[in-house]
């Protein structure tokens, strides 16, 4: 996990709880970023991160938890929860005991969830097709089987073709909703600059995720980046309607 000279950020291995401990001020935010973003992308699910042992001497620093939580809001099975006495940090749910937050953790929809590990192989895009299509099957999306296969093999196929890392594929449903995400291990993010020259091989991959997706990002994260997208079932009856 992220540590700071000042502020840590520790998994407590016996309950999964972040125990975000030290000083916090706006030097520390990055450490403290960090350390839970690592948390979140290597496994799904909301976590509980606990304040109680962190003294805030900057509270514009507070914004780190409510900033983490923008950032994860479209990963696939992801959340912040927090144990904050003080109740000071806004647009984050908090209980100001860690028994409160965890029966608030344990209240909340166990959100469904499949993922794969991939080698940067060619065959690694068909792989995750399968992925995409066994999990919208057992969703009840059909429709969003083609969008979300467009979606997957273009992130994966950039992967291959430029991180060249060893890559997580995962995706989630929320409602009508389909969450997917790709994580590697390479700091270079995607760069989209819109619909690509006729006479210009490549370079619409990312186009085509735009297409197909509501929305999408890219979240740089310890030791590479996630790469996400959210599509909509509305967005497909309306297209085929």
């Amino acid at each position: 996990m992220a540590t700071d000279a000042r502020c840590q950020v520790k998994a407590d291995e016996s309950s999964g709880v972040l125990r975000v401990t030290g000083v916090l001020d706006h030097s520390a935010t990055d450490a403290v970023r960090d350390g839970l973003l690592a948390h979140l992308c290597e496994r799904p699910g909301a976590v509980v991160a606990d304040l109680t042992d962190l003294r805030v001497t900057d509270p514009t620093a507070r914004d780190v938890f409510t900033q983490v939580r923008r950032e994860v809001r479209h990963w696939p099975a992801a959340d912040l929860l927090l144990c904050d006495p003080t109740g000071a940090v806004e647009g984050v749910p908090a209980w100001p005991t860690l028994d409160g937050a965890m029966a608030g953790l344990a209240a909340a929809p166990l959100a469904a969830v499949v993922e794969a590990d991939l080698p940067p192989v060619v065959g690694a895009a068909r792989q995750a097709r399968q992925l995409v299509a066994e999990g919208c099957g057992a969703w009840g999306l059909p429709e969003l089987v083609e969008p979300a296969c467009i979606a997957v093999t273009e992130m994966v196929n950039n992967v291959v073709a430029h991180a060249r890392t060893p890559m997580t594929v995962r995706l989630a449903p929320r409602d009508d909703h389909l969450h997917l995400a790709v994580r590697d291990h390479s700091s270079r993010q995607p760069t989209f600059t819109g619909t690509a020259p006729p006479d210009v091989a490549g370079g619409r991959g990312l186009l085509l995720i735009d297409t197909v997706a509501r929305s999408w990002g890219s979240s740089r994260v310890p030791d590479g980046k996630v790469v996400w997208c959210v599509l909509h079932v509305a967005d497909e009856a309306g297209e085929h309607g």
